[in-house]
């Protein structure tokens, strides 16, 4: 969750629904909720929060809905600054479903806390509380998610997680399919499928232009990391793909005074690195993806392109990570090293398309999870 970059601004909300579809990766037999009001002015209060199996657009699977409850109560005020934690509620949901929760605030809220661009729709109702509603009353629609940190999805037998951290890469920016094609969706497609045990959680920890050294689209990635990955349940590995927007931002924002040297980057992975170890974690190091030819001024430029390829080359030979996935080496043209091959980019020559985010997923050797 993020308080915003200023691309966006903060929204609020009183009398209203909100209604959130959430991609599961393992499934389970009972489901819960993390709330948060990080960001807000105030304490903020939940009159009722729903969960249920999603049908399609913004309506729910009818008989499927629960209400959940919050140390026993079905409303709670969240302090300012702090989380939620739902109590577990019987569903059971096969892996790779999708789910739907709905958040009801009777009173204003002041400016939400909210992920920007999560790239997933997300239904808002006019006054009143439409929580249980298998038809949704949709007066407005956003790609912004608020409050909702995640959904935790409680397995048969007890197994880990893996929480991949980035930009929008991660995200999967310019995916065609809404909120169903990050390549963290098709990783967990490899590893989960419905009807057979689950094997690892997949969680996405990406946010849009998120730098790895500096806040921007929200906090840094090095702010973040101990509430976006130690603090979730059950992680046993992070694969880390930040550093690109840190290399390339000055550069399209103007702001010289902003520029980071390679080095700079890799001392700040070998943090990640250091603090995920003392954890318990094992972190996996993801190279960053070629851009040349981005339609975005100033975001490919040769002094750039020096300092991906010296991160990229670290990455891969330090040894500092439990492992490496070469999403630079998965996606590039081979005849252009520097560009993406043209199958697997989007319109903007820097975000990958459905293609090349699968092509990324498809490039992990799921034996960095065992």
């Amino acid at each position: 969750m993020a308080p915003g970059s200023g691309l966006e601004a903060p929204q609020t909300f009183e009398n209203q629904t909100v209604r959130h579809v959430v991609h599961i990766s393992a499934g389970g037999q009972r489901i819960r909720v993390r709330l948060s009001n990080a960001y807000g002015s105030a304490p903020l209060l939940i009159g009722t929060a729903h969960v249920a199996v999603h049908a399609d657009g913004a309506s729910i699977l009818a008989g499927s809905d629960r209400t959940l409850t919050f140390s026993g109560q079905t409303s709670i005020s969240i302090p300012t600054g702090a989380v939620a934690l739902s109590d577990p509620v019987v569903l059971n949901v096969p892996s790779l479903a999708d789910l739907s929760v709905s958040i009801y605030v009777p009173n204003n809220t002041g400016p939400a806390t909210y992920h920007e661009s999560s790239d997933q729709t997300s239904y808002i109702s006019g006054p009143g509380d439409f929580t249980s509603a298998v038809v949704y009353p949709t007066a407005q629609t956003s790609l912004s998610r608020f409050w909702l940190v995640d959904v935790e999805a409680e397995p048969l037998f007890k197994i880990g997680a893996v929480v991949a951290v980035g930009d929008s890469i991660t995200t999967s920016f310019r995916s065609t399919v809404d909120g169903n094609r990050r390549w963290t969706d098709d990783l967990a497609a490899r590893l989960d499928s419905p009807g057979r045990p689950a094997q690892l959680a997949v969680l996405n920890e990406g946010i849009g232009c998120s730098r790895l050294l500096w806040d921007f689209c929200g906090p840094s990635g090095s702010s973040r990391f101990d509430r976006d990955v130690l603090a979730l349940t059950g992680v046993t590995h992070v694969v880390l793909d930040l550093g690109l927007v840190d290399i390339v931002f000055p550069t399209v924002a103007g702001v010289p005074d902003q520029a980071v040297t390679a080095n700079q980057i890799i001392i700040g992975l070998r943090q990640m690195i250091e603090r995920a170890h003392v954890g318990g974690v094992k972190i996996i190091g993801a190279t960053l993806t070629p851009n040349k030819g981005s339609t975005f001024p100033g975001f490919f430029t040769p002094e750039n392109e020096v300092k991906r390829q010296a991160v990229n080359q670290w990455i891969r030979t330090s040894g500092a990570y439990d492992g490496v996935i070469d999403f630079d080496k998965a996606v590039r043209d081979p005849s252009d090293p520097a560009r993406l091959l043209p199958a697997y980019a989007s319109d903007d020559n820097t975000h990958l398309s459905d293609a090349g985010y699968q092509a990324m997923a498809n490039a992990i050797d799921l034996s960095l999870f065992r």
